[in-house]
């Protein structure tokens, strides 16, 4: 029988923060300082909440939808055929453009260090675990699982068992995980370049970033993201935490940037935002359908129009770990998510 579920720390604490902007980003980083080694659950669920604080107020003041950068096409390499590669040291806003108008994602070798990227597949493993446990018991290890409520203004509805389903656990459900993505993005300067990418600051959402598990009986669906975010202005970057493509599920890519959405739900597909095979390999056109080998740190970023699907085949041994989180800018914020700064 299910016991009472988890039971969130009295809500006084977390209900607003009436300082200024300046002492709000003072208060998130003095308690980032707190816990450097990110083992407080306390801190970590505090902190999460004033992310979102944080990301409610930048939507408040969002102005008009910015320029992106100037494509630098001199720096992108040469197509040849496969999915060109870049390094972390290379990476640029303008690089990044460029190859997203070209090739519709840019792949990044080693954007974070391989052992960080294996201890938080570890982590991973453990919030799933985390989850099952709450689901059957009602209870689960402080900050590893503990179901996220945003702001009353937001959409209280997150879909979670669909999430489940799809080999996911949101971000924002295990503040330990929140803590050590955030300080991911941090060490490999992500803010900073997203948001000189987007040209106002960068927010993630409870929504659309999530911590994924993909076993390889699971079947992937060809999909463009903006389909069901509505417009938006984006950059995804899709975080490979162990080797997948061909021991574990990878990801099946259309290398080429596509300037609409293709049809949905024709053929086989029968979700309302599900592409087709035949439709995908018709927009890949000559460059085919690719299936990359990504190593554990390796990253891909793309936009909403970017088509792909999860890369599965039943004899693979192993799940595949990753990380995804959609960056959003304030100004064409999806309406529905609830923001999280970064």
């Amino acid at each position: 029988m299910r016991r009472s579920p988890f039971k969130r720390p009295p809500p006084a604490p977390e209900t607003g923060f009436t300082g200024s902007d300046d002492e709000l980003r003072a208060e998130i980083e003095r308690l980032r300082r707190t816990d450097r080694a990110g083992s407080d659950p306390l801190v970590q669920r505090r902190l999460l909440w004033l992310r979102h604080l944080a990301g409610i107020r930048e939507l408040d003041r969002a102005g008009p939808e910015p320029e992106y950068p100037r494509p630098d096409a001199s720096s992108l390499p040469a197509y040849d055929g496969g999915l060109p590669e870049v390094s972390p040291a290379s990476l640029t806003p303008g690089l990044l453009r460029a190859g997203i108008l070209r090739d519709g994602c840019l792949l990044v070798r080693g954007l974070i260090d391989r052992s960080a990227a294996l201890r938080f597949a570890g982590e991973i493993e453990t919030a799933f675990a985390e989850r099952e446990r709450f689901d059957e018991a009602g209870e689960a290890a402080p900050g590893y699982y503990e179901e996220f409520t945003p702001d009353s203004r937001f959409d209280p509805y997150l879909g979670r068992p669909w999430i489940k389903m799809g080999g996911g656990v949101y971000a924002a459900d295990s503040p330990r995980l929140s803590f050590q993505m955030i300080e991911l993005f941090g060490a490999a300067a992500l803010p900073a370049l997203v948001s000189s990418y987007l040209g106002e600051p960068a927010l993630i959402s409870v929504h659309k970033s999530t911590l994924r598990k993909a076993d390889p009986s699971v079947p992937g669906a060809w999909h463009q993201d903006g389909a069901f975010m509505g417009p938006v202005r984006s950059l995804n970057l899709w975080l490979s935490l162990s080797r997948c493509g061909d021991e574990s599920p990878g990801l099946n890519l259309v290398p080429r940037r596509l300037d609409d959405y293709v049809p949905t739900a024709t053929e086989e597909a029968t979700l309302d935002m599900q592409v087709s095979q035949r439709k995908a390999e018709e927009a890949a056109g000559e460059r085919g359908v690719i299936r990359p080998i990504f190593e554990p740190g390796d990253a891909l970023f793309f936009d909403e129009l970017f088509l792909h699907q999860t890369g599965s085949e039943p004899t693979m041994p192993r799940p595949r770990y990753a990380l995804e989180s959609w960056f959003f800018g304030p100004s064409k914020f999806p309406a529905a998510y609830a923001p999280i700064a970064t």
